[in-house]
Protein backbone atom coordinates (compact mmCIF):
# COMPACT_ATOMS: atom_id res chain seq x y z
CA UNK A 1 0.00 0.00 0.00
CA UNK A 2 1.08 3.92 -0.41
CA UNK A 3 1.84 5.64 3.11
CA UNK A 4 2.82 9.21 3.54
CA UNK A 5 4.75 11.01 1.43
CA UNK A 6 7.22 11.51 3.70
CA UNK A 7 7.84 7.77 5.26
CA UNK A 8 11.07 5.46 5.47
CA UNK A 9 12.80 6.79 3.14
CA UNK A 10 11.12 10.22 1.33
CA UNK A 11 9.84 9.38 -2.29
CA UNK A 12 9.34 12.45 -3.92
CA UNK A 13 5.75 13.57 -4.73
CA UNK A 14 4.66 13.46 -8.72
CA UNK A 15 3.14 17.27 -9.83
CA UNK A 16 -1.05 16.43 -10.10
CA UNK A 17 -2.90 16.78 -13.37
CA UNK A 18 -6.20 16.83 -12.20
CA UNK A 19 -8.02 18.14 -15.58
CA UNK A 20 -10.48 15.48 -17.27
CA UNK A 21 -9.11 14.07 -20.24
CA UNK A 22 -10.59 14.33 -23.26
CA UNK A 23 -11.23 10.86 -24.26
CA UNK A 24 -15.25 10.21 -24.08
CA UNK A 25 -16.11 8.54 -20.77
CA UNK A 26 -19.10 6.76 -19.94
CA UNK A 27 -22.23 7.96 -18.14
CA UNK A 28 -19.88 9.59 -14.50
CA UNK A 29 -21.42 9.08 -11.07
CA UNK A 30 -23.53 12.04 -10.35
CA UNK A 31 -22.13 15.09 -7.85
CA UNK A 32 -24.63 15.71 -4.96
CA UNK A 33 -23.65 19.80 -5.10
CA UNK A 34 -21.44 22.12 -5.42
CA UNK A 35 -17.91 22.43 -3.17
CA UNK A 36 -18.15 23.24 -0.18
CA UNK A 37 -16.54 26.57 1.35
CA UNK A 38 -14.36 25.02 3.83
CA UNK A 39 -13.92 21.84 5.06
CA UNK A 40 -13.13 22.24 8.82
CA UNK A 41 -15.61 20.99 11.07
CA UNK A 42 -17.13 23.99 13.15
CA UNK A 43 -16.45 22.32 16.34
CA UNK A 44 -12.91 22.14 15.93
CA UNK A 45 -11.07 25.48 17.69
CA UNK A 46 -7.34 26.45 17.54
CA UNK A 47 -7.71 25.97 21.33
CA UNK A 48 -8.42 22.28 20.89
CA UNK A 49 -5.49 21.33 18.27
CA UNK A 50 -3.39 23.48 20.62
CA UNK A 51 -4.57 20.60 23.60
CA UNK A 52 -4.15 17.62 20.71
CA UNK A 53 -0.61 19.10 19.50
CA UNK A 54 0.83 18.99 23.36
CA UNK A 55 0.56 15.72 22.79
CA UNK A 56 3.70 15.48 20.28
CA UNK A 57 6.52 14.59 22.23
CA UNK A 58 9.50 17.44 22.40
CA UNK A 59 11.83 18.65 24.54
CA UNK A 60 11.84 21.90 25.63
CA UNK A 61 12.42 24.29 23.40
CA UNK A 62 14.89 26.27 24.93
CA UNK A 63 17.03 23.44 24.81
CA UNK A 64 16.59 22.69 21.10
CA UNK A 65 18.99 24.38 18.62
CA UNK A 66 18.30 26.67 16.37
CA UNK A 67 18.10 23.94 13.18
CA UNK A 68 14.67 22.33 14.99
CA UNK A 69 12.23 21.26 12.43
CA UNK A 70 10.08 22.87 11.26
CA UNK A 71 5.77 22.11 12.02
CA UNK A 72 4.23 19.91 9.71
CA UNK A 73 1.31 21.79 8.15
CA UNK A 74 -1.12 19.01 6.08
CA UNK A 75 -3.83 20.08 3.38
CA UNK A 76 -7.59 18.88 3.72
CA UNK A 77 -8.63 17.02 1.01
CA UNK A 78 -11.98 18.52 0.26
CA UNK A 79 -10.77 22.14 -0.52
CA UNK A 80 -6.63 22.37 -0.16
CA UNK A 81 -6.72 24.55 2.65
CA UNK A 82 -4.21 24.15 5.01
CA UNK A 83 -5.15 21.82 8.53
CA UNK A 84 -2.66 22.38 10.83
CA UNK A 85 0.84 23.35 11.78
CA UNK A 86 1.75 20.34 13.92
CA UNK A 87 5.03 19.98 15.46
CA UNK A 88 7.53 18.16 14.50
CA UNK A 89 10.02 16.04 16.16
CA UNK A 90 14.03 15.35 15.22
CA UNK A 91 15.62 12.59 16.44
CA UNK A 92 16.67 13.22 19.92
CA UNK A 93 13.31 13.76 20.39
CA UNK A 94 12.21 10.34 19.56
CA UNK A 95 15.40 9.22 21.53
CA UNK A 96 13.89 11.20 24.77
CA UNK A 97 10.08 9.49 23.68
CA UNK A 98 11.89 5.91 23.55
CA UNK A 99 13.41 6.84 27.16
CA UNK A 100 10.35 8.21 28.51
CA UNK A 101 8.37 5.33 27.57
CA UNK A 102 11.16 2.85 28.68
CA UNK A 103 11.41 4.27 32.27
CA UNK A 104 7.47 4.00 32.95
CA UNK A 105 7.10 0.26 31.46
CA UNK A 106 8.56 -1.92 33.72
CA UNK A 107 5.49 -0.25 36.47
CA UNK A 108 2.96 -0.86 33.58
CA UNK A 109 3.91 -4.31 33.11
CA UNK A 110 3.58 -5.14 36.76
CA UNK A 111 0.50 -3.81 36.79
CA UNK A 112 -2.37 -5.96 37.21
CA UNK A 113 -4.22 -7.38 33.81
CA UNK A 114 -7.77 -6.32 35.33
CA UNK A 115 -6.41 -2.67 35.74
CA UNK A 116 -5.23 -2.49 31.81
CA UNK A 117 -8.73 -4.23 31.09
CA UNK A 118 -10.02 -1.08 32.42
CA UNK A 119 -8.38 0.87 30.56
CA UNK A 120 -9.18 -0.41 27.09
CA UNK A 121 -12.90 -0.73 28.38
CA UNK A 122 -13.29 2.55 29.16
CA UNK A 123 -11.99 4.06 26.01
CA UNK A 124 -13.89 1.69 24.34
CA UNK A 125 -16.69 3.28 25.64
CA UNK A 126 -15.87 7.12 25.22
CA UNK A 127 -14.77 6.15 22.01
CA UNK A 128 -18.42 5.10 20.85
CA UNK A 129 -19.59 7.70 22.97
CA UNK A 130 -17.25 10.94 21.07
CA UNK A 131 -17.28 9.26 17.63
CA UNK A 132 -19.02 11.79 15.32
CA UNK A 133 -15.96 13.91 16.54
CA UNK A 134 -13.35 11.64 15.46
CA UNK A 135 -15.01 10.76 11.82
CA UNK A 136 -15.28 14.68 11.77
CA UNK A 137 -11.58 14.89 12.14
CA UNK A 138 -11.17 11.16 9.90
CA UNK A 139 -12.74 12.81 7.10
CA UNK A 140 -10.84 16.56 7.36
CA UNK A 141 -7.91 14.61 7.32
CA UNK A 142 -8.55 12.06 4.63
CA UNK A 143 -11.67 13.01 2.40
CA UNK A 144 -13.23 10.07 2.98
CA UNK A 145 -17.26 9.27 2.73
CA UNK A 146 -18.61 9.59 6.26
CA UNK A 147 -19.71 5.61 6.41
CA UNK A 148 -16.42 4.82 5.73
CA UNK A 149 -14.86 7.00 8.80
CA UNK A 150 -17.60 5.58 11.12
CA UNK A 151 -16.02 1.95 10.05
CA UNK A 152 -12.80 2.59 11.51
CA UNK A 153 -14.83 3.24 14.89
CA UNK A 154 -16.31 0.19 14.89
CA UNK A 155 -13.43 -2.08 14.09
CA UNK A 156 -11.38 -0.16 16.80
CA UNK A 157 -14.07 -0.80 19.61
CA UNK A 158 -14.09 -4.01 18.63
CA UNK A 159 -10.14 -4.68 18.69
CA UNK A 160 -10.24 -2.59 21.84
CA UNK A 161 -13.10 -5.13 23.87
CA UNK A 162 -12.01 -7.91 22.47
CA UNK A 163 -8.27 -7.96 23.88
CA UNK A 164 -9.62 -6.37 26.89
CA UNK A 165 -11.75 -9.57 27.49
CA UNK A 166 -9.25 -12.14 25.48
CA UNK A 167 -5.63 -11.18 26.90
CA UNK A 168 -5.85 -13.30 29.79
CA UNK A 169 -6.79 -16.32 27.80
CA UNK A 170 -3.79 -15.43 25.63
CA UNK A 171 -0.97 -14.44 27.83
CA UNK A 172 -1.80 -17.04 30.55
CA UNK A 173 1.06 -19.02 31.27
CA UNK A 174 1.45 -22.22 29.65
CA UNK A 175 2.54 -25.76 31.51
CA UNK A 176 4.07 -28.83 29.97
CA UNK A 177 5.70 -31.46 30.92
CA UNK A 178 9.59 -31.22 32.02
CA UNK A 179 12.09 -33.38 31.01
CA UNK A 180 12.06 -36.07 33.77
CA UNK A 181 8.19 -36.17 34.27
CA UNK A 182 7.08 -35.56 37.91
CA UNK A 183 10.47 -33.81 38.79
CA UNK A 184 10.91 -31.46 36.59
CA UNK A 185 8.28 -28.70 36.60
CA UNK A 186 7.79 -26.06 33.33
CA UNK A 187 5.92 -23.30 32.27
CA UNK A 188 6.54 -20.77 29.09
CA UNK A 189 4.92 -17.27 30.23
CA UNK A 190 4.71 -14.57 27.88
CA UNK A 191 6.82 -11.36 29.11
CA UNK A 192 5.80 -7.71 27.11
CA UNK A 193 8.70 -6.65 24.29
CA UNK A 194 9.79 -3.31 26.31
CA UNK A 195 8.77 -0.62 23.85
CA UNK A 196 7.06 -0.94 20.83
CA UNK A 197 7.27 1.02 18.15
CA UNK A 198 4.12 1.46 15.30
CA UNK A 199 4.43 3.63 11.93
CA UNK A 200 0.88 4.08 10.52
CA UNK A 201 0.07 5.62 7.03
CA UNK A 202 -2.94 8.13 6.73
CA UNK A 203 -5.16 5.69 4.64
CA UNK A 204 -7.11 4.32 7.82
CA UNK A 205 -5.50 6.84 10.86
CA UNK A 206 -7.66 5.60 13.35
CA UNK A 207 -7.81 2.01 13.19
CA UNK A 208 -4.06 1.31 11.49
CA UNK A 209 -2.64 4.11 13.71
CA UNK A 210 -4.57 2.83 17.21
CA UNK A 211 -5.72 -0.56 16.35
CA UNK A 212 -2.27 -2.01 16.56
CA UNK A 213 -1.37 0.44 19.44
CA UNK A 214 -4.18 -1.44 22.05
CA UNK A 215 -3.19 -4.72 22.22
CA UNK A 216 0.72 -3.38 22.99
CA UNK A 217 -0.16 -1.93 25.99
CA UNK A 218 -2.29 -4.42 26.75
CA UNK A 219 0.33 -6.91 26.68
CA UNK A 220 2.23 -4.74 29.00
CA UNK A 221 4.69 -2.56 26.60
CA UNK A 222 4.81 1.35 26.54
CA UNK A 223 4.55 2.43 22.35
CA UNK A 224 5.87 5.48 20.45
CA UNK A 225 4.29 6.34 17.75
CA UNK A 226 4.88 8.34 14.60
CA UNK A 227 1.67 10.23 13.55
CA UNK A 228 1.18 9.87 9.76
CA UNK A 229 1.72 14.17 8.70
CA UNK A 230 -1.65 13.74 7.35
CA UNK A 231 -3.45 12.71 9.50
CA UNK A 232 -1.64 13.83 13.06
CA UNK A 233 -4.64 15.32 14.56
CA UNK A 234 -6.70 11.82 14.50
CA UNK A 235 -3.93 10.17 16.60
CA UNK A 236 -3.62 13.03 18.70
CA UNK A 237 -7.25 13.43 19.56
CA UNK A 238 -7.03 9.51 20.33
CA UNK A 239 -4.04 9.63 22.65
CA UNK A 240 -6.19 12.40 24.81
CA UNK A 241 -9.02 9.87 24.98
CA UNK A 242 -7.06 7.59 26.08
CA UNK A 243 -5.69 9.25 29.12
CA UNK A 244 -8.97 10.03 29.80
CA UNK A 245 -9.91 6.13 29.78
CA UNK A 246 -7.02 6.44 32.42
CA UNK A 247 -3.96 5.52 30.44
CA UNK A 248 -1.01 6.85 32.10
CA UNK A 249 0.64 9.56 30.28
CA UNK A 250 4.33 8.15 29.81
CA UNK A 251 3.30 4.71 28.22
CA UNK A 252 1.84 6.22 24.71
CA UNK A 253 4.24 8.41 23.09
CA UNK A 254 3.47 10.67 20.04
CA UNK A 255 6.57 12.00 17.74
CA UNK A 256 5.51 13.27 14.45
CA UNK A 257 7.69 14.95 11.58
CA UNK A 258 9.72 13.46 8.49
CA UNK A 259 9.36 10.15 8.02
CA UNK A 260 13.06 9.71 6.37
CA UNK A 261 14.15 11.42 10.05
CA UNK A 262 11.29 10.38 13.06
CA UNK A 263 10.95 7.06 11.69
CA UNK A 264 14.06 6.34 11.23
CA UNK A 265 15.39 6.94 14.74
CA UNK A 266 12.13 5.53 15.47
CA UNK A 267 13.17 2.17 14.45
CA UNK A 268 16.56 2.51 15.49
CA UNK A 269 15.43 3.06 18.78
CA UNK A 270 12.70 0.42 19.83
CA UNK A 271 11.98 -3.44 21.01
CA UNK A 272 9.51 -4.24 18.37
CA UNK A 273 8.11 -2.57 15.44
CA UNK A 274 5.04 -2.62 13.74
CA UNK A 275 5.14 -0.99 10.32
CA UNK A 276 1.79 -0.79 7.89
CA UNK A 277 3.04 0.94 4.51
CA UNK A 278 4.88 0.35 1.18
CA UNK A 279 6.96 -3.08 0.30
CA UNK A 280 9.67 -0.53 -0.76
CA UNK A 281 9.77 0.85 3.12
CA UNK A 282 9.01 -2.45 4.68
CA UNK A 283 12.01 -4.07 3.11
CA UNK A 284 14.13 -0.55 5.00
CA UNK A 285 12.27 -1.11 8.23
CA UNK A 286 13.14 -5.01 8.35
CA UNK A 287 16.61 -4.33 7.40
CA UNK A 288 16.98 -1.83 9.91
CA UNK A 289 15.38 -3.78 13.20
CA UNK A 290 16.97 -7.26 11.41
CA UNK A 291 20.68 -5.29 12.27
CA UNK A 292 19.77 -4.32 15.43
CA UNK A 293 17.58 -8.37 16.16
CA UNK A 294 14.83 -6.83 16.78
CA UNK A 295 11.74 -8.34 15.60
CA UNK A 296 8.76 -6.48 13.04
CA UNK A 297 5.30 -7.19 11.92
CA UNK A 298 4.88 -5.51 8.26
CA UNK A 299 1.85 -5.01 6.38
CA UNK A 300 2.40 -4.07 3.12
CA UNK A 301 1.37 -3.66 -0.61
CA UNK A 302 -1.04 -6.15 -2.51
CA UNK A 303 -2.50 -6.14 -5.95
CA UNK A 304 -5.84 -8.27 -4.70
CA UNK A 305 -7.91 -10.28 -6.92
CA UNK A 306 -11.55 -11.66 -7.17
CA UNK A 307 -12.55 -14.92 -8.64
CA UNK A 308 -16.31 -14.78 -9.83
CA UNK A 309 -16.74 -18.80 -10.17
CA UNK A 310 -19.79 -20.17 -12.93
CA UNK A 311 -22.02 -20.49 -10.31
CA UNK A 312 -21.79 -16.78 -8.60
CA UNK A 313 -24.55 -14.53 -7.94
CA UNK A 314 -24.18 -12.26 -10.70
CA UNK A 315 -25.94 -9.57 -8.70
CA UNK A 316 -24.33 -10.41 -5.53
CA UNK A 317 -21.07 -10.70 -7.05
CA UNK A 318 -21.02 -7.29 -8.58
CA UNK A 319 -22.43 -5.24 -5.58
CA UNK A 320 -19.53 -7.04 -3.33
CA UNK A 321 -17.28 -5.94 -5.88
CA UNK A 322 -18.16 -2.25 -6.04
CA UNK A 323 -17.65 -2.18 -2.13
CA UNK A 324 -14.45 -4.51 -1.86
CA UNK A 325 -13.23 -1.87 -4.73
CA UNK A 326 -14.37 1.19 -4.07
CA UNK A 327 -14.58 1.66 -0.51
CA UNK A 328 -12.18 4.59 0.92
CA UNK A 329 -11.76 5.42 -2.44
CA UNK A 330 -9.87 2.09 -3.53
CA UNK A 331 -6.84 3.46 -0.51
CA UNK A 332 -7.17 0.47 1.43
CA UNK A 333 -4.19 -2.21 1.48
CA UNK A 334 -6.99 -4.96 0.90
CA UNK A 335 -9.03 -3.59 -1.32
CA UNK A 336 -9.92 -5.24 -4.53
CA UNK A 337 -7.63 -4.35 -8.11
CA UNK A 338 -8.25 -7.87 -10.44
CA UNK A 339 -11.43 -9.31 -10.91
CA UNK A 340 -11.50 -12.60 -12.72
CA UNK A 341 -14.86 -13.52 -14.01
CA UNK A 342 -15.74 -16.95 -15.15
CA UNK A 343 -16.31 -16.84 -19.75
CA UNK A 344 -19.93 -18.00 -19.35
CA UNK A 345 -21.01 -14.88 -17.04
CA UNK A 346 -18.46 -12.19 -17.95
CA UNK A 347 -20.79 -10.35 -19.82
CA UNK A 348 -24.06 -10.42 -17.34
CA UNK A 349 -21.39 -9.59 -14.44
CA UNK A 350 -20.25 -6.53 -16.15
CA UNK A 351 -23.25 -5.16 -17.34
CA UNK A 352 -24.21 -5.31 -13.14
CA UNK A 353 -20.88 -4.37 -12.24
CA UNK A 354 -21.28 -0.88 -14.42
CA UNK A 355 -24.46 -0.19 -13.47
CA UNK A 356 -23.30 -0.54 -9.67
CA UNK A 357 -20.38 1.56 -10.25
CA UNK A 358 -22.16 4.29 -11.93
CA UNK A 359 -24.74 4.09 -9.40
CA UNK A 360 -22.13 4.91 -6.74
CA UNK A 361 -22.95 8.64 -5.19
CA UNK A 362 -19.56 11.28 -5.16
CA UNK A 363 -19.02 13.81 -3.07
CA UNK A 364 -18.00 15.42 0.08
CA UNK A 365 -20.29 15.79 3.13
CA UNK A 366 -20.26 15.26 7.08
CA UNK A 367 -23.45 13.00 6.98
CA UNK A 368 -23.85 9.83 4.92
CA UNK A 369 -25.07 11.05 1.93
CA UNK A 370 -22.47 10.23 -0.39
CA UNK A 371 -20.66 6.59 -0.83
CA UNK A 372 -17.46 7.74 -2.05
CA UNK A 373 -14.93 10.16 -0.71
CA UNK A 374 -12.34 12.12 -2.42
CA UNK A 375 -8.64 10.43 -2.81
CA UNK A 376 -6.26 12.15 0.07
CA UNK A 377 -3.45 13.44 -1.45
CA UNK A 378 -2.35 14.88 -5.01
CA UNK A 379 0.32 12.20 -5.06
CA UNK A 380 -2.64 9.88 -4.73
CA UNK A 381 -4.70 11.62 -7.42
CA UNK A 382 -1.69 11.55 -10.31
CA UNK A 383 -0.57 7.86 -9.30
CA UNK A 384 -4.65 7.15 -10.54
CA UNK A 385 -4.07 9.38 -13.34
CA UNK A 386 -1.08 7.75 -14.69
CA UNK A 387 -2.31 4.32 -14.23
CA UNK A 388 -5.75 4.77 -15.87
CA UNK A 389 -4.41 7.06 -18.61
CA UNK A 390 -1.44 4.77 -19.36
CA UNK A 391 -3.72 1.78 -19.73
CA UNK A 392 -6.17 3.43 -21.99
CA UNK A 393 -2.53 4.60 -24.48
CA UNK A 394 -2.15 0.71 -24.93
CA UNK A 395 -5.70 0.07 -25.61
CA UNK A 396 -8.03 -0.63 -22.10
CA UNK A 397 -11.01 0.54 -22.49
CA UNK A 398 -13.08 2.13 -19.74
CA UNK A 399 -16.16 0.76 -19.19
CA UNK A 400 -17.04 3.19 -16.38
CA UNK A 401 -15.25 6.39 -14.93
CA UNK A 402 -12.46 7.26 -15.77
CA UNK A 403 -11.55 10.43 -15.02
CA UNK A 404 -10.90 13.45 -12.29
CA UNK A 405 -14.06 15.55 -11.09
CA UNK A 406 -12.51 18.97 -9.81
CA UNK A 407 -16.30 20.25 -9.99
CA UNK A 408 -16.98 18.06 -6.57
CA UNK A 409 -13.49 18.49 -5.41
CA UNK A 410 -10.07 19.37 -5.81
CA UNK A 411 -8.96 15.18 -5.58
CA UNK A 412 -11.72 13.22 -6.49
CA UNK A 413 -12.18 10.42 -8.93
CA UNK A 414 -14.35 8.74 -10.61
CA UNK A 415 -14.81 4.85 -9.79
CA UNK A 416 -13.45 3.31 -12.61
CA UNK A 417 -13.83 0.03 -14.26
CA UNK A 418 -11.27 -1.27 -17.49
CA UNK A 419 -11.31 -3.98 -19.77
CA UNK A 420 -8.70 -5.09 -21.68
CA UNK A 421 -6.29 -4.23 -19.26
CA UNK A 422 -2.61 -6.79 -20.52
CA UNK A 423 0.41 -7.73 -19.05
CA UNK A 424 3.03 -4.47 -18.83
CA UNK A 425 0.56 -2.26 -18.21
CA UNK A 426 1.33 -0.26 -14.90
CA UNK A 427 -2.36 -0.79 -13.33
CA UNK A 428 -1.46 -4.42 -14.43
CA UNK A 429 1.11 -5.18 -12.65
CA UNK A 430 1.41 -2.59 -9.66
CA UNK A 431 -0.47 -1.62 -7.13
CA UNK A 432 -3.07 1.62 -8.17
CA UNK A 433 -4.53 2.56 -4.64
CA UNK A 434 -7.14 3.77 -5.56
CA UNK A 435 -10.77 3.68 -7.31
CA UNK A 436 -9.61 1.17 -10.33
CA UNK A 437 -10.18 -2.20 -11.29
CA UNK A 438 -9.54 -3.96 -14.07
CA UNK A 439 -12.01 -7.32 -15.64
CA UNK A 440 -10.27 -10.45 -17.17
CA UNK A 441 -12.11 -13.69 -18.62
CA UNK A 442 -10.91 -16.80 -17.58
CA UNK A 443 -12.53 -20.54 -18.26
CA UNK A 444 -11.48 -22.63 -15.43
CA UNK A 445 -11.19 -22.58 -11.82
CA UNK A 446 -7.17 -23.93 -12.23
CA UNK A 447 -6.68 -20.75 -14.51
CA UNK A 448 -8.65 -18.32 -11.98
CA UNK A 449 -6.23 -19.78 -8.88
CA UNK A 450 -3.05 -18.83 -11.32
CA UNK A 451 -4.24 -15.56 -12.11
CA UNK A 452 -4.86 -14.69 -8.88
CA UNK A 453 -1.39 -16.20 -7.33
CA UNK A 454 0.40 -13.96 -10.60
CA UNK A 455 2.58 -11.15 -8.90
CA UNK A 456 4.80 -11.36 -5.85
CA UNK A 457 2.01 -9.73 -3.51
CA UNK A 458 -0.32 -12.10 -1.17
CA UNK A 459 -2.30 -10.37 0.93
CA UNK A 460 -6.23 -10.56 0.30
CA UNK A 461 -8.39 -12.06 -1.87
CA UNK A 462 -12.38 -13.28 -2.43
CA UNK A 463 -13.93 -15.65 -4.62
CA UNK A 464 -17.88 -15.43 -5.22
CA UNK A 465 -19.53 -19.20 -5.51
CA UNK A 466 -23.20 -20.47 -4.77
CA UNK A 467 -21.04 -23.52 -3.68
CA UNK A 468 -18.83 -22.42 -0.84
CA UNK A 469 -17.13 -26.21 -0.17
CA UNK A 470 -15.33 -25.82 -3.68
CA UNK A 471 -14.52 -22.02 -2.96
CA UNK A 472 -12.85 -23.14 0.25
CA UNK A 473 -10.86 -25.84 -1.96
CA UNK A 474 -9.88 -22.88 -4.17
CA UNK A 475 -9.04 -20.52 -1.43
CA UNK A 476 -6.11 -22.58 0.27
CA UNK A 477 -4.67 -22.50 -3.26
CA UNK A 478 -4.97 -19.04 -3.44
CA UNK A 479 -1.62 -17.44 -2.02
CA UNK A 480 -3.31 -14.68 0.27
CA UNK A 481 -3.30 -14.00 3.78
CA UNK A 482 -6.84 -13.95 4.11
CA UNK A 483 -9.41 -15.14 1.21
CA UNK A 484 -13.25 -14.10 2.06
CA UNK A 485 -16.03 -16.33 0.40
CA UNK A 486 -19.22 -14.73 -1.03
CA UNK A 487 -17.25 -10.84 0.56
CA UNK A 488 -15.12 -8.86 -0.86
CA UNK A 489 -13.10 -7.68 2.01
CA UNK A 490 -14.89 -7.02 5.33
CA UNK A 491 -15.24 -10.59 6.42
CA UNK A 492 -11.98 -11.66 7.49
CA UNK A 493 -11.10 -8.11 8.37
CA UNK A 494 -13.89 -7.51 10.53
CA UNK A 495 -13.25 -11.46 12.24
CA UNK A 496 -10.89 -9.60 14.56
CA UNK A 497 -10.52 -12.96 16.21
CA UNK A 498 -8.66 -14.47 13.66
CA UNK A 499 -4.98 -13.17 12.10
CA UNK A 500 -4.70 -10.61 9.29
CA UNK A 501 -1.77 -10.52 7.29
CA UNK A 502 0.14 -11.20 4.19
CA UNK A 503 2.01 -13.39 2.35
CA UNK A 504 5.13 -12.91 0.01
CA UNK A 505 6.26 -9.12 -0.41
CA UNK A 506 2.38 -8.35 1.45
CA UNK A 507 4.49 -8.60 4.97
CA UNK A 508 5.42 -10.84 7.57
CA UNK A 509 3.30 -10.77 10.91
CA UNK A 510 -0.43 -10.76 11.82
CA UNK A 511 -2.58 -8.26 13.60
CA UNK A 512 -5.32 -9.51 15.23
CA UNK A 513 -6.91 -12.04 17.23
CA UNK A 514 -3.85 -14.09 18.98
CA UNK A 515 -0.88 -13.22 16.91
CA UNK A 516 -1.44 -9.88 17.27
CA UNK A 517 -1.18 -9.38 21.06
CA UNK A 518 1.33 -12.72 21.54
CA UNK A 519 3.91 -10.65 18.68
CA UNK A 520 4.70 -8.14 21.28
CA UNK A 521 5.80 -10.20 23.90
CA UNK A 522 8.51 -12.87 24.53
CA UNK A 523 8.33 -16.57 25.49
CA UNK A 524 10.45 -17.38 28.40
CA UNK A 525 10.83 -20.39 29.83
CA UNK A 526 10.59 -21.35 33.48
CA UNK A 527 11.79 -24.65 34.19
CA UNK A 528 11.90 -25.90 38.02
CA UNK A 529 14.05 -29.33 39.00
CA UNK A 530 13.00 -30.72 42.22
CA UNK A 531 14.66 -33.81 44.32
CA UNK A 532 17.32 -35.17 41.82
CA UNK A 533 20.07 -33.20 39.74
CA UNK A 534 19.49 -33.51 36.15
CA UNK A 535 23.08 -34.69 36.22
CA UNK A 536 25.43 -37.17 37.70
CA UNK A 537 25.02 -37.44 41.72
CA UNK A 538 28.86 -37.00 41.95
CA UNK A 539 31.95 -36.77 39.53
CA UNK A 540 34.05 -39.99 38.74
CA UNK A 541 33.99 -42.27 35.86
CA UNK A 542 31.78 -44.74 37.47
CA UNK A 543 28.90 -42.36 38.57
CA UNK A 544 29.01 -40.77 35.42
CA UNK A 545 28.45 -44.04 33.74
CA UNK A 546 25.93 -45.55 35.82
CA UNK A 547 23.77 -42.10 35.45
CA UNK A 548 24.03 -42.70 31.01
CA UNK A 549 22.86 -46.26 31.82
CA UNK A 550 20.07 -45.10 34.23
CA UNK A 551 18.84 -42.83 31.61
CA UNK A 552 19.11 -44.71 28.40
CA UNK A 553 16.87 -47.05 30.23
CA UNK A 554 14.59 -44.33 31.30
CA UNK A 555 14.58 -43.15 27.69
CA UNK A 556 13.55 -46.86 26.49
CA UNK A 557 10.82 -47.03 29.17
CA UNK A 558 9.06 -43.64 27.98
CA UNK A 559 9.33 -45.07 24.16
CA UNK A 560 7.39 -48.19 25.61
CA UNK A 561 5.54 -46.30 27.65
CA UNK A 562 4.16 -44.05 24.19
CA UNK A 563 5.04 -40.92 26.07
CA UNK A 564 6.77 -38.53 23.68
Amino acid sequence: MTTEQDQIPAPDSPAPDSSAPDRPVPDSPASPGPVATSSRPAWVTDELITQWCAWVRRRDASRRGPDRAEPVTAVAPFDLAPIAAVPACAPEDVTAAVAGARADQPEWAGTPLRRRRDVLLAFHDLLLERQDQVIDLIQWETGKARYHAWQEVAQVAAIARHYARRARHYLAPHHVRGMVPGLTKVKEVRVPKGVVGVISPWNYPLYLGVGDVLPALMAGNAVVSKADSQTALTMLWTRALMAEAGLPTGLWQIVAGLGAEVGTALVDAVDFVCFTGSTATGRTVAERAARRLVGASLELGGKNPLIVREDADVAAAAAGTVVAAFANTGQMCIHIERVYVHEKVYDAFRAELVRATRALRLGQSYDYSVDIGSLTSAAQLAAVEAHVDGAVAQGATVLAGGRARPDIGPLFYEPTVLEGVTPGMAVCDEETFGPVLSLYAYGADSEAVGLANQGSYGLAASIWSKDSREAGRMAVRIRAGSVNINDGAAAAAGSVEAGMGGMGESGLGRRHGAEGILKYTESQTIATQRLLPLGPPKPGQSAVERFVRRTNGQLALLRRLGLR
